[in-house]
């Protein structure tokens, strides 16, 4: 040590460049810090899909459409000659679409029905037929976290035993404000929710029993789907069971903007029947909105123009076979083109501008007996259509000629329900009825959403990550916290009337009588019913206490007030200060 210099020295041990023991030397001081194998996990994260089952439908395609396109019949002669040419072409398709990597959310216990990403690709809301709508957060999840970070029923006000759940049909984020969204249950009232899951609006339901649907301020009966209107965010519509599209301002829930009444020319469906599907899109020139929607009758209907929409542009009669569910419809970015799938297990191609007849129809096995919210949807910029199978394929398929493109298993033998192709993030959503939600990417095409998840490094499991194994949300306390024991309240429950358990943690009701059935509350008539109080008030002292103000200021006989005669009164004698005489009884 040098004493001079004041500078300590340390005499680090001598070892050779090769020696094994300099791995245990440490190279810093302090805490290091983990950082995530990018590459390992994105390799982990790769689908392992047969080559040959990913590329079923296309030899086949090609084969049925030989005269539309030439150069398909020099490709299929090319794969039948060489296994190696099939392996490039599924090599390229992988590269073309991003469905080399996929991330599986497993967080409902039954169906998921519907699904929708914000406008930047940030947030992801799935709706299922177990009544539950689950929030997620690509910011939030790591590898080994991916859940959702809140569960919510738009319908449960309190936990009780009495509280009505129903069925999801279907969520969709506002387009031009990612801040609401849409949700459309197995329930007359259709909700707008904020981005965290508590209820905006909740339109009102309709008188039932009037006759005439323009009469109704709301959908007397099931809502099945809906969607945002394409150029104002305070705008939606709604679909119901009812034969009504029905347009709402969120700004005003008590009654719609305006009501369009379907009527029904099939024999014996009395003017009406139910509204299976509808989409509202706008050209992306500009030009005309137009909303189309399907009936369960097979009528496909179209409205063009903005509010008010009088009556129909155009109809077709039996688009699809009636009495089957066409759960599917899509308008095309230009405004030109609609695709619908229908449950006769044939997807059909439309044009607005002579809307009479399909221009394509091919035939697509349907899953819309089991679950109607099947959908088919236009991919980025109307390059393809994407839509599920009930083999649990994806079929990426050409717009123009409906032809299959690309088709990949995601959910082998589990009907595929809903899917969804995000533009800004380039990535593909699907909803199966295992309760599965697959996130399809690539990592050099896709950006941020399942890519940042996976690039993330993995959270260290801890037993507090589960809140539902360590917080009593009824006490508030964590599970590693340390009571006084006899500190707690004590439950106590009990059978109700009905055989069920009695909730501990809700208040005690007091049991109503009789008595006080028949008696209600003074005080709550009194504040809210008015005049209540003239009920234990005398008629006669309650007008003579404005007796002087009448003379001094009359109110409707003030202009003949100097000419007004003054009232008198006839003395009482003695003799009738009694009354007077009471009549006979007759006998």
């Amino acid at each position: 040590m040098s004493d001079e210099d004041g500078d300590v020295e340390v005499e680090a041990p001598e070892l050779a460049m090769d020696d094994p023991m300099r791995a245990f030397l440490p190279a810093s001081f302090g805490k290091k810090s983990k950082e995530a194998d990018v590459a390992a996990q994105m390799d982990r994260s790769k689908r392992n899909v047969d080559r040959h089952a990913a590329q079923v439908a296309k030899p086949g395609s090609r084969s049925q459409d030989a005269d539309s396109n030439p150069e398909g019949d020099d490709e299929g002669d090319d794969e039948g000659d060489d296994d190696n040419d099939s392996d490039d072409d599924s090599d390229e398709d992988e590269d073309e679409y991003p469905t080399s990597h996929e991330m599986i959310i497993k967080t409902h216990d039954r169906a998921v029905t519907t699904l929708s990403l914000d406008p930047a690709g940030g947030r992801l809301i799935s709706g299922s037929i177990d009544c539950t709508i689950k929030l997620h957060d690509f910011s939030s999840m790591t590898p080994t976290t991916i859940r959702a970070f809140k569960s919510i029923d738009p319908f449960e006000s309190k936990r009780s035993a009495n509280s009505e759940t129903h069925p999801i049909n279907h969520v969709e984020f506002n387009p031009l404000a990612g801040g609401v969204f849409l949700c459309v249950s197995a329930h007359p009232q259709a909700k707008v929710m904020t981005r965290d899951g508590d209820i905006l609006a909740e339109f009102v339901k309709g008188d039932m029993y009037l006759r005439d649907m323009n009469n109704t301020k709301g959908h007397v009966s099931e809502v099945t789907t809906g969607t945002w209107h394409p150029t104002d965010k305070n705008i939606c519509v709604t679909a119901g069971t009812d034969s009504t599209l029905r347009i709402w301002d969120i700004n005003n829930k008590r009654s719609q903007k305006e009501v369009l009444v379907f009527k029904s020319k099939a024999p014996g469906a009395a003017g009406r029947s139910r509204m299976t599907a509808v989409a509202w899109g706008t050209p992306a020139q500009g030009g005309n909105n137009i909303l189309v929607s399907a009936a369960l009758d097979g009528t496909l209907v179209m409205w063009s123009g903005n509010s008010p929409l009088s009556r129909p542009t155009a109809e077709i009669r039996e688009a699809h076979k009636p009495n089957t569910w066409t759960g599917g419809i899509d308008i095309s970015s230009d405004g030109r083109m609609v695709v619908t799938r229908g449950g006769d297990d044939l997807i059909k191609l439309w044009d607005t501008r002579k809307f009479k007849e399909p221009l394509v129809s091919v035939e697509h096995p349907s899953t819309c007996s089991e679950y109607p919210m099947t959908n088919i949807k236009y991919g980025p910029n109307s390059t393809s259509i994407i839509t599920g199978s009930r083999t649990g394929h994806l079929h990426i398929l050409n717009p123009g000629n409906l032809r299959p493109e690309y088709t990949t298993p995601v959910s082998p033998g589990v009907p595929l329900i809903t899917v969804e192709w995000h533009p800004k993030i380039n990535q593909i959503v699907t909803g199966s009825a295992n309760g599965e939600t697959h996130v399809l990417y690539n990592p050099t095409m896709s950006t941020r959403g399942a890519v940042d998840v996976m690039s993330r490094a993995p959270k260290r499991r801890h037993v507090d990550d589960n809140p539902e194994l360590t917080i009593d949300m009824s006490l508030g306390l964590s599970g590693e916290s340390i009571v006084t024991p006899g500190a707690l309240p004590t439950r106590r429950g009990g059978m109700a009337s009905s055989g069920k358990m009695k909730d501990p943690r809700r208040p005690q009701v007091p049991q109503q009588t009789p008595f006080m059935r028949s008696q209600p509350d003074e005080k709550h008539i009194s504040e809210n019913i008015p005049l209540s109080r003239m009920l234990h008030e005398d008629p006669r002292e309650a007008l003579l206490r404005y007796a002087d103000v009448a003379k001094q200021d009359p109110m409707f006989t003030n202009a003949w007030k100097e000419t007004q005669p003054v009232t008198q009164y006839a003395e009482v004698s003695d003799e009738e200060e009694d009354g007077p005489e009471k009549k006979k009884a007759k006998r």
